[in-house]
């Protein structure tokens, strides 16, 4: 039982990671970046943003994401709507595919209810 409804977890975990994602994964387009530091203007501290260019117009995107080490000059890549290349997201493991909330109110439900499930099927009462 442990077994099967860890892996009904993870296969439906992948779906729902795979089909949510915005900008969406099978109609967006991939554009190399660069990432610089830049100050903010609202709390004036460094964060970093990833340039890149569409034909000739050039965007800039945020790359902060907590836990995400990012470097100045570092290179990475960026996914965005071709009808609207200004919602770009860096395209990464961690930020794109995992988001921590996500995945933390996910390990959460699957925690509760795998307790619920056991709970349940623990002392069923005998038929008479």
């Amino acid at each position: 039982m442990y077994k099967t409804v860890t892996i009904l977890y993870l296969v439906l975990f992948g779906l729902y990671v795979l089909f949510t994602r915005q900008p969406d994964y099978f109609d967006g387009e991939l554009s190399p970046a660069t990432i610089h530091f830049m100050k903010e203007s609202t709390t004036q501290l460094q964060q970093p943003y990833a340039f890149f260019s569409v034909g000739i117009k050039k965007y800039t995107v945020s790359a902060s994401y907590p836990l995400r080490p990012i470097k100045e000059g570092e290179e990475a890549r960026v996914i965005y709507e071709p009808s609207d290349p200004t919602k770009a997201i860096l395209y990464s493991a961690w930020g794109y595919w995992l988001l921590w909330d996500e995945l933390l109110v996910s390990i959460g439900a699957y925690i509760v209810l795998f307790m619920v499930a056991v709970n349940i099927t623990k002392n069923p009462e005998k038929e008479e």
